[in-house]
């Protein structure tokens, strides 16, 4: 219990909430322990041939008005209860999402972005409302057994030590209960995991889904998952019912020790009739808060595993930050030194060593799986190379203030993400106190005002989710026109006009080439298409994640190395299909 008390106070940034609640439930339940502690001096000037009211009174008087501070501050426990659970689930909503952004992108996988959704969405909730619905209840399930114990010491001390001895057996059984508990709910959580990307999958490959004519009974994956649900989920209730019924009896076992005791020190002459009652009335109420801590081992047992989860979260390491950061970027030139980098233990880049001059256009090139998308990741500084080093400026990136780079840099995707609003919103999220003037400038210098002008609504046209409303060479002029609009010093664009139709793919490269022309700014593009290739003053061409030759576009091609055969493969390939047209 006060390991749990410990975890809950480190995971919220601000425990104070907590602390008050904490407090309240604990006065609570040592102020009802006292009251229930007064039967025994009234029972005992009640209990005698001649009952002295008068001795009864002020003990009376005493638990009356304890009982009226007991009903208020129940009553006031119960708002702020509800009121606690919410701002909790929030407070660490706020604390998780804050954490996150500090992430290396290479931790959000396919399988922790299903997780994270939940966590932030539902574990979150359920464990700040479990942290008042069955915190506040273990506390009194402890608090209100121990105050009896101490009033029970004060009358007869073999009768304390039976019920003593019952609360660390009963909660040792419950730990077990418990333990059990945090198994099945993770065995749950990986099914529920998957049940979870199964379903986003299913919303996402409706398409797919209906051509093949299972548009209602999903993939035969999501139908597994369901299956493997509820094969862990009975498989659980079973596993939990022994550990449950274990800690129900050792309760029940030092309530019939306490109350054969009482009956044989009452028959022995030991204790009053008296003393006797009212003890039996302590037994029965110490029994009931201790034997109703087993409703809530499922409960703890499940706090403890979504504390865990939570934590997982919070505890994964954030991209190291300089102390002292370089907060101005004088040129944007790039350098690249003897980096090697892996994902997990697959070496992606080994010894890559290139320059993209200042205001230069340089173009990627190499087969998939080269490395060419990692290394504007680590220009980005979406992760850290494992060995050498990434420049900007003559700066390491991981020394500069990461706002400062993320200022300076625009990304332009190969998948481009466009959030179910306005063209205008999406463009908007570069500059947004950009003028209505800039915005038009932007779009037309990335051709989008083509696209505004046969749009229903314009600029205020909704893009569907993940921009579904638009084609791919749409939403790749949306992100183009983001560019020009944050009009940063670094744009990076990862084969944005792969698999678009001609008119797409001269539309971008004709973009990416107005964005060559300024001569402050440095582009990087990975390409391998003539129309995006264009505007390169430069070409580095990866193979199996090392530099294989850096050059002109003209010099590389008639080289006959890796660049020369990319192009000509594309070219014959053009040509079939102008053929087949």
């Amino acid at each position: 219990m006060i390991r749990m008390i410990v975890q809950l106070y480190r995971l919220w940034p601000d425990p104070k909430l907590l602390v008050r609640m904490w407090l309240l439930s604990a006065i609570l339940a040592v102020l009802q322990g006292l009251l229930l502690g007064l039967l025994i001096p009234i029972l005992r000037a009640l209990l005698q041939p001649s009952p002295d009211f008068e001795a009864a009174a002020p003990w009376l008087i005493a638990g009356a008005a304890g009982l009226v501070v007991y009903v208020v501050l129940t009553v006031l426990a119960t708002p702020i209860g509800f009121a606690a659970s919410m701002k909790l689930a929030v407070q660490l909503r706020h604390h998780l999402m804050s954490h996150v952004t500090t992430l290396p992108l290479g931790w959000f996988t396919a399988a922790r972005k299903g997780e994270f959704v939940r966590t932030v969405t539902n574990v979150t909730g359920v464990l700040s409302q479990l942290t008042v619905t069955v915190g506040a209840p273990a506390i009194t399930g402890v608090l209100v057994p121990a105050t009896i114990v101490g009033v029970t010491f004060m009358v007869d001390w073999r009768l304390a030590l039976v019920l003593l001895v019952t609360i660390p057996v009963s909660l040792f059984a419950l730990r077990r209960s418990r333990r059990t508990v945090d198994e099945v709910s993770a065995d749950m959580e990986i099914a529920a995991n998957e049940v979870a990307g199964r379903a986003i999958e299913f919303g996402q490959a409706q398409p797919v889904l209906r051509a093949a004519g299972h548009g209602t009974t999903g993939s035969v994956r999501m139908r597994d998952a369901l299956a493997d649900h509820r094969l862990r989920y009975r498989r659980g209730l079973k596993r939990m019912l022994f550990p449950d019924l274990s800690y129900s009896g050792v309760v029940m076992i030092g309530f019939i020790a306490a109350v054969v005791l009482g009956v044989q020190l009452l028959l022995a002459g030991t204790i009053s009739m008296a003393d006797t009652i009212a003890l039996l009335v302590l037994a029965v109420r110490f029994l009931e808060p201790l034997g109703g801590m087993i409703d809530h081992a499922s409960g703890l047992g499940a706090m403890d595993y979504l504390a865990r989860r939570v934590e997982a979260v919070l505890h994964t390491p954030s991209l190291p930050h300089n102390p002292r950061p370089v907060r101005r970027l004088e040129r944007t030139d790039i350098a690249f030194n003897d980096v090697t980098f892996s994902y997990s233990d697959k070496p992606v880049l080994t010894n890559v060593t290139f320059e993209c001059p200042h205001g230069s256009t340089t173009a990627l090139v190499g087969p998939s799986g080269s490395g060419k998308t990692t290394v504007t990741r680590l220009i980005a500084r979406f992760f850290d190379a494992d060995a050498g080093s990434v420049s900007v400026g003559g700066t390491d990136v991981r020394d500069i203030d990461h706002n400062v780079l993320m200022n300076d840099i625009a990304i332009v995707f190969q998948e481009v993400y466009l959030f179910d609003a306005t063209i205008e919103e999406n463009l908007r999220l570069a500059r947004p106190d950009a003028t209505e003037d800039e915005l038009a400038e932007a779009a037309r210098a990335a051709r989008l005002d083509e696209v505004v002008a046969r749009l229903p609504h314009g600029w205020k046209t909704r893009v569907g989710e993940a921009g579904a409303q638009l084609s791919g060479g749409e939403r790749q002029r949306v992100s183009i026109a983001r560019a020009f609009l944050k009009k940063a010093r670094i744009v990076l664009i990862d084969e944005a006009a792969s698999a678009l139709d001609p008119e797409n793919e001269r539309a971008i490269g004709e973009a990416i080439a107005g964005l060559a022309r300024d001569p402050e700014r440095t582009v990087i593009v990975i390409a391998h298409r003539p129309s995006t290739l264009a505007a390169a003053d430069r070409v580095v061409a990866l193979d199996r994640g090392e530099v294989a030759e850096v050059g002109s576009p003209e010099a590389l091609r008639k080289s006959g190395g890796i660049y020369a055969r990319l192009y000509n493969q594309y070219e014959r390939a053009r040509s079939w299909h102008i053929k087949r047209a």
